[in-house]
């Protein structure tokens, strides 16, 4: 597999040239990695009008991937998921004067609300019935169908894996948005690695017509690092307009360490990866299996994650999260029902040791889950209005009645208590006291004007 982004840049500085270009580091070693930090000089292509190195890395990476296109992305999955939107909004025909809606389910990254606002679509939410967690929104397809029977959107968008690790039947969701003649999209920002396990479990390989892959999350490629795909028989405007679709949303600096990074990632993962993938599925696999010996209960969960259901194990996770990280090893995640723990083939016996030493048995008496039971909140005006309109930051009991300003989710895929738009009600307020929210942005009085 060859590596030509990397072949050159590695080639620019050996030959130890005067730098009279960007970085202002000129290649000076500070945190030592700045003789391989460069601009787009000549040679070194350029991100959003590819056609040289760039370009043929990300054919690699394509080829890999089973991608119709795969472009690079170096702000992280929040930059293709704006992207995939906009490809699906620009691909729907819509009449002049009519409004874009994309049908999500609840369990949403930040950045999928702030492409709401910045290409002012709406959202027909997807509530399905079982929700364990606030990082939980399986949409089974049966809800698919009942949706698009009401609905026409752009496109249906869901988060696969979710954060806790549960996965959707993306297969079943793509034949069901399609007979309807929908795009599905996926924010696949923790299942990059899906690909390489056997059978693939690859949104690309079960139907999907686009979707993102934190390539940083779970592969070794530098914080940023992302992939946009764009599946087989995905409408043919994805393939062709996905790069302007990523610079509209992408800074013209990208960083050429993090295309470095993924640029290397395709020899790595053209090697002998997917036999160590599977070797550390096996052993994570003997790890859940051995917790739940100990007394731990565990979550069934995408290959790569340990999720301890904090609740059925008699503990409040965040506590669970201390005693970890007074024993040297902190987690990716933990509210007060679960706690995640994210693995690669990187992480070794040792790891897996110490993480049995550090929980060891556990006699906890398992304690009650609350159900979350996700709030509908009426939506007064269009996400784009709420964050764009003057805000005021209120203690939650003084927010309830008002209409929420920025969606109050944190960044990790969540469901939105509120989303922008939303009005605030009582019951919303005590989803905020349980998940330990105190303050909520509010639009002030006076805004937006009522309407009719």
């Amino acid at each position: 597999m060859t590596t030509p982004v990397a072949d050159f840049v590695r080639a620019y500085a050996a030959a130890n040239p005067v730098r009279l270009h960007m970085p202002g580091h000129k290649g000076v070693s500070f945190l030592g990695c700045e003789a391989l930090d460069i601009t787009e000089i000549t040679g070194a292509d350029s991100l959003y009008e590819a056609g040289g190195i760039i370009a043929g890395s990300e054919a690699n990476a394509a080829a890999l991937f089973g991608s119709a296109r795969t472009f690079y992305a170096a702000e992280g999955s929040s930059q293709c998921i704006r992207a995939m939107l906009a490809l699906a909004l620009w691909n729907a025909g819509l009449k002049p004067g009519e409004r874009p809606v994309v049908a999500a389910a609840r369990n949403v990254h930040k950045s999928f609300l702030y492409a709401a606002a910045l290409l002012d679509f709406d959202i027909f939410w997807l509530w399905p019935e079982v929700r364990p967690s606030l990082c939980s929104c399986i949409v089974p397809p049966e809800e698919l169908e009942s949706a698009l029977s009401q609905v026409q959107p752009a496109a249906v968008y869901v988060t696969s894996p979710d954060y806790l690790g549960g996965r959707c039947d993306i297969a079943a969701l793509a034949e069901t948005a399609h007979r309807h003649g929908v795009p599905l999209l996926v924010d696949n920002a923790h299942g990059a690695y899906l690909r390489f396990l056997q059978p693939s479990g690859h949104p690309m390989d079960l139907g999907a017509d686009l979707c993102c892959d934190s390539a940083h999350k779970t592969l070794p490629v530098l914080t940023g690092g992302a992939y946009l795909h764009a599946g087989p028989a995905a409408p043919a405007s994805f393939r062709e307009d996905g790069r302007r679709a990523l610079a509209l949303f992408g800074s013209t600096s990208p960083s050429y360490l993090i295309l470095q990074s993924l640029d290397l990632c395709n020899r790595y993962l053209a090697g002998d990866f997917p036999a160590r993938l599977a070797a550390s599925a096996a052993r994570l696999e003997e790890l859940r299996e051995q917790l739940r010996r100990d007394g731990w209960a565990v979550w069934e969960t995408d290959p790569l994650k340990v999720t301890v259901d904090c609740a059925a194990s008699g503990w409040d996770g965040r506590a669970l999260a201390r005693r970890l990280r007074g024993r040297g090893i902190e987690c990716e995640y933990c509210d007060q029902d679960d706690l995640v723990l994210m693995w690669t083939p990187e992480n070794g016996a040792a790891d897996r040791q110490r993480l049995l030493d550090a929980l060891g048995r556990n006699a906890a008496p398992p304690r009650q889950r609350v159900p979350f039971a996700a709030v509908r909140g009426e939506a007064v005006c269009s996400v784009r209005e709420a964050m764009f309109l003057p805000h005021e930051t209120l203690p939650v009991p003084q927010a309830v009645g008002r209409i929420c300003g920025a969606p109050a989710v944190g960044c990790p895929p969540a469901v939105p208590i509120v989303s922008a738009g939303e009005t605030v009600s009582p019951a919303a307020a005590e989803l905020f006291r349980r998940y330990g929210v105190e303050t909520v942005e509010v639009l002030r009085d006076g805004f937006p004007a009522r309407r009719g």
